[in-house]
This record gives structure tokens, C-alpha cells and sequence, in this order.
């Protein structure tokens, strides 16, 4: 049965004088609901694993910041650590030891890097990591992968699936041909086509970029093999492998995908979730590589707010927390029961939808197909599926994120209680999307 609708009255309030301040009345693009029903939800609050909006609605959070709050909302290590901070200084322009705390922390426990760089997100770090591939190699193209999404910057914004794909696009206005030139794009899973391009394009290659589960447009999950494959004819050809660990970063476990697949990438960049979802992103490679970033040498990146110390205090709370034994493991078993109890309800009730699922990352697709790793198996007309379910979750207080292109994440701040919750819940607005 449908659920009532929620009131969003003083949502669509905020929303509307949004607009006489924002493009779209947002300040990122899917934020705009767009893609399901009803205006975007202003939130208020959030604590551990719930959010309340601006209508006083509370909801369990799946979002969660789009993926870096594993440790749920207002976590009391992380508080405590940026209102410490906060009495001594918001930014200094210079080093603090802090960023040597943080540094040592993740270094110390992540055998893929030697050193690292903080910048203030996860663009900042995948267009770092760009810029040193090509400073390296002394090469000029990349090639990326349809549906990988690797942050706003002009040449990535190239068929990059995420809000691009929830609005219909596959690039973005305003992003210069001679940029897109030095790009070149072709599916995931597709050997021959990566083949073709080292022999097309034979020594101009600085960087092929994947991310380190694609996991922006669906959870497009792929075969060790393949990734293997990836790292074998990149070395071949004097090419770097960047490994866009943003999502997966610290959430598949404390090493992310390069564990997870047991292969060395040339260049790693992470995302939010070292700063405890404080803006914060980091790239890193090994010493030799990572020799080649100015002042040691002549690829030039900058920040004012890299390594700010309010981030930082953040990150190291955090990182703590994820470095500890057995919080991946417990946080993996959480949600693999999760989602075996949804797979059990959707054969028992022969819905055509399917779970995708990689450590505390899940997504729903409305398909009979058993795999799916390219983003061309996804079909547009599915998400009518999850536009119908979005809205059912809500007025039933789930919130997922606003596009059925996005995955859901699980974290330790999701107690069983609020698990069964969303279980009975999201088995609700199943069957109303397929009535």
C-alpha cells in the first residue's frame, strides 16, 4: 500500500528561496531530485544512523554523505576532536603536526603508498594524480572508462556517469574539444578495446584511471582478471594505473580496492572519508613517483586548505576507529545479512530486481540480468522503478540517495534495530513499485 506522503512544506520553502541564490537551487546537481519525486529534502540534523529535515521527518540514512560517514552522523570521537581544534585555530596556511599524525596513521597501515598528499577533495585529488601521471610518463592522454566518474574536472567529465547520467548527459557543457581530445573513452570489461587503443595511440598513454570498484553509475563490480589485465598492459607499455579510490577508499577496508584485489596500482587518490566527512581528499604513490610533485619536483599542485587542521583532527578520530581489528570484517557480515534477507523476500515475491553488493555497499537494479559490470547493461527506463520506491521510502523514513544510479551505503552506526526497520520498510516499497 502507498504510503502517505511526508510534508516537505518548509523544504519546498527553503527550496524555492534556494533558487533566488543557487543554479537550480542546489549547489550539486543531483541534489535537485530531479530524477524522483517530490522537491529535495533540507536537512537539519543528523546522529548516528538518522537524519531529521527542515519538517522535523526523521529518517535512517543510507546516503550518508554519499559514502564517507562509515561511522554514521555526529559521531562523539569526531566532535570531540574538531571542537578541541576549533579552540586553537581553523587554518594556518602552514604545516601543523597534525598533518603528520594523519599521514603516519594511514601510511603505517596501507602497504600501497609511501606518501601521500592532503588536498581538499576528491576532484582536487583525481586531477592531481592526472597531473602527475603526465608529468611522469611525459605523456599526454588518458583513457578512462564509460560510466567511471572521476569529479568535475574538464577532462574527466567525459561520458562520467553519476549526475551526468541521471540528467540524460554523458559530458558537460563548457569543457573545451582540445580537452576531451586528450581523453579517450571506452567501455569497461572490454580487453580488445584497450588493446586497440596502446596500438592506436602507442607511446602518448600517461595514465589509464578506473575507479577502484566503479561505483557512481550502479555497483559495476569487476573480475579480479580484469583488473589484473589492467595492470599488466599498463606496465607493459610505460603507462601509469590510477586506482580512483574515493568511494572505496577506507570503506571496502582500511586499503581499499588494491587490497581488495591484491594488485599495486601506480597512484592512489582517496576521498572524505579520511577526514571523517570534513572537505579533504589526499593522492598518493610511491616515493619515487610522488618525487615528482613540486617543490621536490616539477609537477606543481597547491592549496591554502590542504592538510587544514580542523580536517585533520577529524581524519585521525576517524582513521583510529577504521584501523582498529575486526571493524571491516563486522561491518561487511552487517550488511551481507541485509542484504540476503532482501535477495530471500524479492525470490519469494519473483520481483525482477537485483542486489549488488561489495563490503557495506549495495545497490538495487531493476533487472533480471545476473551481472552487470559496463554501464551499457543498465537501462534508463528501470529507474521509473526507483523513482516509485525512492518516494515510498521516504514516507516511510529511508532515505536513500536521490538517483537510482547511486548505491547505498551501511555503517557502524546502524544498529539492528534500525536494520529491521529499513528491512521491513524497503520490502514495502518494493512491492509498491512492481503493484
Amino acid at each position: 500500500m502507498k504510503a502517505q506522503d511526508i510534508s516537505r512544506e518548509k523544504s519546498a520553502e527553503l527550496f524555492e528561496k534556494a533558487k533566488n541564490y543557487f543554479p537550480g537551487g542546489v549547489n550539486s546537481p543531483v541534489r535537485a531530485f530531479k530524477s524522483v519525486y517530490g522537491t529535495p529534502l533540507f536537512i537539519e540534523r543528523g546522529d548516528k544512523a538518522h537524519l531529521w529535515d527542515a519538517d522535523g521527518n526523521e529518517f535512517i540514512d543510507f546516503c550518508c554523505s554519499w559514502g564517507p560517514l562509515i561511522l554514521g552522523h555526529n559521531n562523539p570521537q569526531i566532535r570531540e576532536a574538531v571542537e578541541a581544534q576549533l579552540g586553537k585555530g581553523l587554518s594556518f596556511g602552514a604545516p601543523t603536526a597534525l598533518e603528520n599524525e594523519l599521514a603516519e596513521l594511514i601510511i603505517s597501515n596501507n602497504k600501497y603508498i609511501e606518501k601521500i598528499r592532503f588536498v581538499s577533495s576528491g576532484t582536487e585529488a583525481v586531477m592531481s594524480a592526472i597531473r602527475l601521471a603526465r608529468g611522469y610518463t611525459k605523456r599526454d592522454k588518458i583513457v578512462k572508462f564509460e560510466g567511471c566518474y572521476h569529479g568535475h574536472s574538464d577532462s574527466l567529465l567525459v561520458k562520467a556517469g553519476s549526475g551526468l547520467v541521471t540528467f540524460g548527459e554523458t559530458s558537460s557543457a563548457g569543457v573545451p574539444k582540445s580537452f576531451a581530445d586528450e581523453t579517450i573513452v571506452i567501455g569497461l570489461n572490454d580487453k580488445a578495446a584497450l588493446e586497440q587503443v596502446f596500438v592506436d595511440f602507442k607511446d602518448q598513454i600517461a595514465a589509464v584511471i578506473i575507479e577502484g570498484v566503479p561505483a557512481n553509475n550502479g555497483l559495476l563490480i569487476q573480475d579480479k582478471e580484469y583488473i589484473q589485465f589492467l595492470r599488466d598492459i599498463t606496465k607493459s607499455n610505460g603507462s601509469l594505473l590510477i586506482f580512483d579510490e574515493v568511494i572505496t577508499g577506507f570503506r571496502l577496508g582500511f586499503e581499499g580496492a588494491a587490497k581488495y584485489y591484491d594488485i599495486q596500482p601506480d597512484i592512489l587518490t582517496y576521498g572524505k572519508i579520511i577526514g571523517g566527512g570534513m572537505p579533504v581528499g589526499a593522492y598518493g604513490a610511491s616515493a619515487e613517483i610522488m618525487g615528482h610533485i613540486s617543490p621536490d619536483g616539477g609537477v606543481y599542485q597547491a592549496g591554502t586548505l590542504s592538510g587544514n587542521p580542523v580536517a585533520m583532527a577529524a581524519g585521525i578520530a576517524a582513521l583510529s576507529i577504521l584501523a582498529q581489528p575486526g571493524f571491516y570484517e563486522k561491518l561487511e557480515s552487517t550488511t551481507q545479512a541485509f542484504v540476503e534477507e532482501l535477495r530471500a523476500f524479492i525470490a519469494e515475491n519473483n520481483l525482477e530486481v537485483k542486489i549488488f553488493t561489495i563490503g557495506s555497499i549495495f545497490w538495487f537494479a531493476f533487472t533480471t540480468q545476473e551481472n552487470i559490470q559496463t554501464a551499457a547493461q543498465i537501462d534508463p527506463a528501470s529507474m521509473e522503478k526507483y523513482k516509485i520506491m525512492h518516494r515510498e521510502l521516504l514516507n516511510r523514513g529511508v532515505y536513500f540517495g536521490p538517483s537510482g544510479y547511486e548505491v547505498g551505503f551501511i555503517s557502524a552506526a546502524h544498529s539492528p534495530e534500525d536494520l529491521q526497520t529499513a528491512l521491513a520498510v524497503i520490502k514495502d516499497s518494493l512491492l509498491v513499485a512492481f503493484a
